[in-house]
Order: C-alpha cells, then structure tokens, then sequence
C-alpha cells in the first residue's frame, strides 16, 4: 500500500510541490490527509504574506535617493497642468475599462478552463466536513486518476477574504468549488460576467442562477421522485414541524402534487418542541372523530342478541377508533431525533401502518431509521446503499473514520469536473453541457444532472424493512 500511495504524486505530477520549500505549502500540507502524500496541490494563503509585502513595499520607499540629477526633470513636470494630469489619468481609466471588456467578453467558445481548481472553505465551516469534503476531493483523484487539473486550496475568514480570494483568481475560465455555507454563497452571483463557473454546496435555491451552480440534496427533487411514484386515488396526509425545514416542503408539496396522480387532503403541523405534536396527530387522523363513531356503533351492536352483532361487537372492542381514514398515504416530514418520536406516536393514535402509507423524504435515508417498528413499511426517494457501499469502505480503509452520507457531494463533483477536462471542453461547452437537463451523469448517489442550476437525481424508491432499504421500483 505505501508504494501505491506514494506513486499518486509522481502520476499527477505534483512531486514539485511536494519538494518545495514555500511556507505556504507547509501550511496547507497540514489540512490534508497523511494517507497520501499529497494527491492535490494545495495552497492556503497565510496573511503573513501580505504583511511581508507591506515591509517590502516600506523599505523600498525609504531608500535614499540622489534627487540633484532629476532637478530638471521635476521643473519639466510642474510644468504640466493640473488639467493634464487629469486628463491623461482620465485616458487611463477609459484604457483599463476597454481592456477588461475585450478580456471577459470574448466568445465563451474561445475561453479555455483554467486547469487550477480553486476549493473555497471557510474557517468557520464544521471542522469534520470540511475534512471529510479534503478528504472526498483527494480520493476523487486517486480512484478516477485524475491527471489533468490541479486543486488549490483556499481558506478564508471574513467576506472581505473570500471576495479577495475570488478577485485574485477571476481569470475566464475559472471553476470555483464551494463555498458549503449559504451566508458565504450570497456574493457569488456578482462575478458571474467573468465567465467563471461555481459549484456551491448551498441549500438555499433562490441562489442558484447565472453563473453558480448547487450541490446538495434537495427536498424537492425528492418530493416530487416520491409522489409521481403514486398510484391514482392515493390521498396524502402531511404531518410537518414548525421549522425551516417542515415549512419548506410545505410550501413545495402545492407545486407537486399537481404532477402527481395523487392528491393531497388533509395536513397538520406541530412546534419544533413537540409540546403539542399529540393534538395534531389526533387532529390529521379525526381520531376524536373516529372515536366517537366507533363507540356508536358498539352502542347499537350492543343492543342486538344475534350471533353475528355478538361477533362483530367482539371484533370492534379490540380498536380504539374506526379504521375508516380520510387518506391513504402519510408523509411525515421530519428528520433526526424528532422523527424517531413522531413517528410511534401515529400507531398509538391508531393510524396504522399496515393501513395507511407511512411515507418520508431523502432525510431518513439512514440507518438509525431502520430498526424503528413504526416505520417498518414506510417509503422514501433515494438510492441503495449498495451503490455507495465500495466508496463507505474505501473511504473507512484509508482514512479510518465512517464516512458522512453527504461526503458523496465533492466525490460526484470531482467525477463531474474530470469528465470536462478530459473532454477538453471550453468554458462555452461546460455551459451548454450544464444547462441541458437531458445530459445525465453517473454518480454515486444515482444519476444526476441540473436543471435551474441546481443537482437533481434519478432516485428510487425504498421501502424500510428489518433494518435495510429495498428498492421497491
């Protein structure tokens, strides 16, 4: 294994990096993984380099100078209006804007993909994902034997940082990965007429436009994928917290459910505390409703001394309530802890899994999720583990810790970014390329392509049983 390790850097061509002696190499050496020697070049800029430049700079400006030979020199110049002086700055102005225009405005067809990828992290990211998100990039090279592109690696701690970042390497062509977090992803868009791409892992999709492109799992994609896999006459329920994340698919199940052959009847909410989740329970499933109707018709049965009403009644007195529910299917959309508290709560509000649909979003894709009894039966878009299952341990074997359901992200990205350059497109290319849903890629997580700028997938659908996923499609 260290002989396949240590070959990496020689075939991607890096073993100058690796020899250099530049403190800012050191630097970032020290977030990658040892497992590699280094698969990636990588460059973090320390602010001690600006303060280098500055003490330069100074030195220079005090160096003594002979002044007596230019006397006649500055005479000559004093003779120059101040009306010139603004003229000829003016010209330089209309000079420099020209140059620019003719630099960024050329034919997309013309412009060449820099083969420098700039990887942008913020220092206040999860320390864990942005280790994770390293370590993705420097496997997504070995495995897929990327040769052609160089990463560099930029951390940053201010806006003001990453808007110097960015405008220090805004040359046509440029590919930007990242940010992760969606407060540094708002000022991407202000570059995008520097025909420069970034694939951002944001979850906000009112910034995915023009020039920046999403990376994430996206709650819509995934309702959508579930309820056109519905049959007609299939009624949903929707049981939601009081959250970002419960009234975001509460605002996208209207849009969607209009594609589907199902409909939607009825839908409850609850506080994100769970203080009052009983009552909305009880409110989507009429169980006071049903209740009361079950009691009545014990009441009559109870009056009659027929075989038959003496076993029906018998039959009756094992439910609470009547089985006779306004839809057939559940969504429930929650996630972590809550949902593990949520979801028993349905059965013992007698609405019964084995009669209605428990159904949940790409968010319980997990395997905490699979032992519940509860949510035995229940189903939700994604895609079988099998198909991550060689990166989970490929992953685990080299750098011995589990790895993240969402470390698939960078992996599929590096895919996508090594088919482009081996392609040998130009920055028109990529364009089109992106922006035709019909072109589909093969990922980890399924096949994926961007529609509006943002990742969808061709997903599945599972079905939780025993502690696994069965794709039931």
């Amino acid at each position: 294994m260290p002989n396949l390790f240590s070959s990496l850097s020689e075939c991607l061509g890096f073993s100058q990096i690796i020899t250099s002696h530049s403190p800012s190499i050191f630097t970032a050496l020290k977030v990658m993984s040892s497992k590699f020697p280094i698969g990636v070049a990588t460059i973090e800029r320390p602010l001690i380099i600006l303060s280098i430049i500055y003490i330069f700079i100074f030195i220079i400006s005090c160096t003594p100078v002979n002044l007596s030979k230019q006397d006649t020199k500055i005479i000559q110049e004093t003779n120059i209006s101040d009306k010139s002086v603004d003229t000829i700055n003016e010209k330089k102005v209309i000079e420099e804007k020209i140059n620019t225009q003719i630099k960024y405005n050329k034919s997309l067809d013309d412009v060449v993909l820099d083969k420098t990828i700039i990887a942008l992290f913020a220092k206040n990211d999860d320390k864990k994902i942005t280790k994770q998100f390293l370590n993705s990039y420097e496997l997504a090279i070995y495995n897929l034997e990327i040769k052609n592109i160089n990463l560099q690696i930029e951390f940053f701690e201010t806006e003001k940082d990453l808007k110097n970042i960015i405008e220090n390497n805004l040359s046509p062509g440029q590919l930007f990965l990242g940010p992760v977090q969606t407060n540094h992803a708002k000022i991407l868009n202000n570059y995008c007429s520097y025909n420069v791409i970034f694939f951002s892992f944001s979850s906000s999709s009112s910034l995915a436009n023009d020039c920046v492109y999403l990376l994430n799992f996206f709650p819509k994609n995934e309702l959508s994928q579930l309820l056109l896999y519905l049959k007609e006459g299939a009624k949903v329920a929707l049981l939601y917290p009081e959250n970002e994340y419960g009234y975001l698919i509460n605002s996208y199940i209207d849009d969607v459910i209009f594609e589907s052959p199902a409909i939607l009847v009825n839908r409850s909410s609850y506080k994100n505390d769970l203080s009052n989740v009983r009552d909305s329970i009880k409110e989507l499933g009429k169980y006071e409703l049903r209740k009361y109707e079950l009691n009545r018709q014990k009441q009559i049965l109870s009056s009659k001394k027929d075989e038959k009403s003496k076993k029906r009644l018998k039959k009756l007195e094992r439910f609470k309530t009547t089985s006779d529910y306004d839809f057939t299917h559940i969504l429930i959309a929650d996630y972590g802890l809550n949902l593990l508290q949520v979801a028993p709560l349905l059965p013992y509000y007698d609405i019964d899994p084995n009669i209605v649909q428990f159904m949940g979003t790409g968010v319980i894709d997990d395997k905490t999720f699979f032992y519940e009894p509860s949510l035995q039966g229940a189903i939700f878009p994604g895609i079988p583990q099998t198909r991550r299952i060689n990166l989970i341990n490929n992953y685990m074997e080299i750098y011995e810790e589990e790895f993240l359901r969402i470390s698939t992200l960078p992996y599929d990205l590096m895919g996508l970014i090594n088919f482009i350059y081996t392609k040998e497109y130009k920055f028109g290319d990529v364009i089109e390329l992106l922006n035709n849903p019909n072109k589909k890629f093969d990922g980890i997580d399924g096949n994926f392509y961007f529609k509006n700028n943002m990742i969808e997938r061709n997903l599945d659908i599972l079905k939780i049983s025993n502690g696994n996923s069965l794709v039931i499609n």
